[in-house]
């Protein structure tokens, strides 16, 4: 059984994907790759001197059977580069992972409809709420997000694929046995049941130390036909992910923001550069000369028999959140009347409250 010689591989630290690639291709068979020899090594040209020598050191120290049972038993699933299901889009960049290790329902993903999501983990409001409506635009399709399951943009792009009856895969920087950030723990088990895929190239032991966030991110872009960057600084990971979009010959698109946010200017150095502007789903789909059908249509549309209320709410709040006392002044409502009907909107999942005890539309 060759998958626990990958399995045995990945359970390096000291090595990565482009040495286990190497190996692979000059001996056609992981198995023999594996089991090398000095002399053999020696051969291959290129290789990192540093590497060959920690590879021959920690090899012969792995139990092979025990490092592949460590993976069953913790229930994660094992997809390998040298087996047909591995998707084709990250087949093809320079430094594919030689090993993912899943858990959720990685194929019931549409992995020719694949979107990534980018952007600063202190996303501003407006930014997360522009992600929200482009992501909302493709409700009922078969299109599947991924993004790297960190706070700000990436979470709320998993958050909004869910809503809108999407598929999500997400992308960690550590192996199985972190959960980072804590406060995605709710993404994960919604991915893992039924929302989509988590995955990662990192043994479940390993760390989310700092420079596995970028090759994290290889991932990310690599799994998807094209990229959409929320918000970005012009020092941030999010343009780490933009320039492998490039590399990667992938579609980079910018969701244009506040020109004061320095959040956005990141965005506007890629527009400028030439980065395609989206404002609406349809944008994605015409960056990309997708034409997508809806797959199911499980929520009613129906907007009609609104009262007064709502009405005068929805006016009053427009595009910029509103405050308690903003709607009361302006709808002229008592304190219970207003947050009677507040409430009752909110789980009608029209409005929803942001920070600073304010109100923004939902729908």
């Amino acid at each position: 059984m060759n998958t626990k010689y990958w399995v045995a591989f990945s359970s390096i630290e000291e090595i990565d994907s482009v040495f286990i690639q190497r190996l692979y291709n000059y001996f056609g068979d992981i198995e023999r790759a594996f089991n090398v020899s000095p002399k053999e090594l020696e051969q291959i040209e290129g290789l990192s001197v540093t590497k060959v020598k920690s590879f021959m050191l920690y090899r012969d120290k792995i139990n092979i059977d025990k490092v592949f049972n460590e993976v069953e038993n913790r229930g994660i699933n094992i997809l390998t580069f040298d087996d047909k299901r591995y998707p084709y889009m990250l087949s093809q960049i320079s430094n594919p992972p030689m090993v993912l290790y899943y858990k959720g329902d990685l194929f019931s993903c549409n992995l020719d409809r694949t979107v990534a999501f980018v952007g600063s983990r202190k996303a501003s409001t407006a930014g997360k709420d522009s992600v929200k409506r482009v992501i909302n635009d493709f409700k009922n399709t078969d299109i599947t997000v991924v993004s790297g399951l960190a706070e700000g943009i990436d979470a709320i792009s998993h958050r909004s694929a869910i809503d809108n009856n999407l598929k999500t895969i997400g992308v960690i920087a550590s192996g199985f046995d972190f959960e980072y950030p804590s406060s995605s723990r709710d993404l994960y088990k919604m991915l893992r049941e039924g929302a989509g895929a988590v995955l990662t190239e990192y043994y479940p032991t390993f760390k989310a130390i700092k420079f596995r966030f970028p090759q994290r991110n290889r991932i990310v872009t690599g799994l998807s036909y094209g990229t959409v960057v929320g918000e970005a600084a012009i020092k941030s990971g999010a343009l780490i992910s933009a320039n492998l979009t490039l590399e990667q010959g992938r579609e980079l698109m910018c969701i244009p923001g506040a020109i004061n946010n320095k959040n956005t200017e990141g965005i506007y150095k890629l527009l400028k550069s030439g980065a395609t502007m989206v404002t609406t789903g349809e944008d994605v789909l015409n960056a990309l000369n997708w034409q997508i059908e809806k797959t199911a249509n499980t929520e009613s549309t129906n907007t009609q028999n609104f009262s007064e209320q709502y009405l005068l709410i929805f006016d009053i709040i427009g595009i910029e959140p509103k405050g308690f006392d903003e709607l009361q002044a302006e709808t002229g409502m008592d304190t219970e009347e207003l947050l009677t009907t507040l409430t009752i909107m909110e789980v009608e999942g029209l409005i929803e409250q942001t920070e600073g005890d304010r109100y923004k539309l939902i729908k």
